[in-house]
């Protein structure tokens, strides 16, 4: 059994399916640092239009493989060359026990499913609106990019200084908070804890918020923030989040204010570099953020009238893929 918190990774990312936006890739990034190491990572698809990405392929080691345009095959050779590199991994480097692919492509199913039967455990990415239900079905997870980005986007948005200073409490506080929502289990060692973080923040140093070990340092964000709890156990120090209740008196949406809402979670699908979502993604990511929402409390019968009025008013707009589902663009 592989334990997600020390689990070794080979990371493939096909740069076209992610949007090849900055954010996104750092997202991907943070999304597999939580789950275990990164020992090999692979980029395909690259050219000089997103040279925005070097900083980050760099800090990381990853090997980039070019797009060289020639014909129409190009993007299967790409896909063909992804598969080979994943094989040769899988078969010669016994430490790699995790894979991440990042592509919505059903082409790859055939290889998750060789990798599986190696025994590694496969994590799939992809946008929503490539995302291919036999590949989602075949990995042993599956998360939509939508959904990635919300361990560090809440951490910046405690910090709204430049993106090279150090965190402060409130946003460490942000980043601890979800890197514990992430695990299976409902506690953490503070051991294993400062190993994530460490993954994700590599220059971080208990001393630089005031402490001289990192279980003073939690304790001190306990008391200050109360946002998690911790326990001394036979001299281990345990980490949890608190059981959630139902808020009482928490966000709620009304016939007033659902539009304003949905126009709010639409841009930030825009802010984080995505033109189009399935309409699940949207609805989920509504019931995460008011889980009293009903499409009846705010006068309509179904989501797709929802969505129908949200494009009368001009918030979006109504598409349909090639297997004929439907899709959201982002105005």
């Amino acid at each position: 059994m592989i334990l997600l918190s020390t689990a070794r990774f080979a990371l493939f990312v096909d740069l076209e399916n992610c949007g090849a936006k900055a954010g996104t890739l750092t997202n991907i990034l943070d999304k597999v640092k939580i789950r275990g190491d990164i020992l090999l990572g692979k980029v395909y698809g690259y050219t000089e239009r997103f040279s925005d990405l070097k900083e980050i392929l760099l800090s990381n080691t990853f090997t980039v493989v070019p797009s060289i345009r020639y014909g129409y095959s190009q993007k299967n050779n790409a896909d063909i060359q992804l598969v080979i590199d994943a094989l040769e991994v899988a078969y010669t480097n016994p430490l790699i026990d995790s894979f991440c692919i990042v592509s919505g492509d059903s082409d790859y199913t055939p290889l998750v499913g060789r990798l599986k039967a190696m025994g590694k455990f496969v994590l799939g990415m992809s946008r929503s609106e490539v995302a291919s239900s036999v590949f989602i079905n075949a990995c042993n997870e599956f998360q939509f990019l939508e959904t990635v980005s919300s361990v560090k986007r809440s951490a910046r948005q405690e910090k709204s200084r430049g993106k090279d200073e150090p965190l402060d409490d409130a946003g460490l506080n942000k980043l601890l908070e979800g890197i514990l929502s992430e695990q299976d289990e409902d506690e953490m060692y503070a051991s294993e804890l400062k190993g994530v973080l460490l993954r994700l923040q590599p220059d971080f140093n208990e001393k630089s918020f005031g402490c001289n070990s990192f279980g003073k340092l939690l304790q001190k964000l306990s008391d200050k923030f109360g946002t998690f709890r911790v326990k001394n156990d036979n001299n281990n120090v345990l980490i949890s989040l608190p059981v959630e209740s139902a808020p009482e008196n928490g966000p709620k949406m009304t016939a007033e204010n659902w539009q304003k809402i949905f126009s709010e979670q639409l841009r930030r699908y825009k802010d984080d570099g995505f033109e189009r979502v399935n309409p699940s993604i949207l609805k989920a990511d509504i019931q995460s953020s008011y889980p009293d929402y009903s499409e009846k409390n705010i006068g309509f019968k179904r989501f797709s009238d929802v969505l129908k009025q949200l494009e009368r008013d001009g918030l979006l707009k109504l598409e349909m893929d090639a297997q004929n589902n439907m899709l959201i663009r982002m105005l």
